[in-house]
């Protein structure tokens, strides 16, 4: 059970996370690197979608499905392109280099607090 000190934690990461990519945004005047942060928020939502439309059976173990693939790859389709867009954005040089790192750094700290608010305040399911 996750206490008072993990949520502070937790969300002490979580504003570390976007101050980095909004320094990465208006240090440099550019205000591409925010698209991170969506990119961030919504990876978590094709697991959470497709694991709830799965509806696996309790007497039935289905070794895979094909609809928890879909979401996992979703998933981790937009993890990859929050990395690669700041990369490709400072490739093209829209964005400086520091801004991308900060961006991408702030970007997983972003996605790490989420993923971890999920996994420590997960209810068990009881029968």
């Amino acid at each position: 059970m996750a206490g008072l000190k993990t949520i502070i934690a937790l969300s002490f990461v979580l504003a570390i996370g976007f101050l980095l990519v909004i320094l990465s945004s208006a240090l440099w005047h550019n205000f591409y690197p925010l698209l991170v942060v969506a990119t961030y928020v919504i990876a978590p939502l094709p697991n959470w979608i497709c694991g709830r439309a799965a509806n696996p059976d309790d007497f039935m173990e289905s070794s895979g499905s094909g609809v928890l693939d879909f979401g996992r790859f979703l998933t981790g389709f937009l993890v990859v392109m929050g990395i690669a867009l700041p990369a490709l954005l400072a490739h093209c040089a829209i964005i400086q280099n520091p801004a991308m790192v900060m961006s991408i750094i702030g970007g997983l700290l972003i996605y790490g607090t989420i993923i971890s608010f999920t996994m420590f305040f997960q209810e068990e399911q009881e029968f």
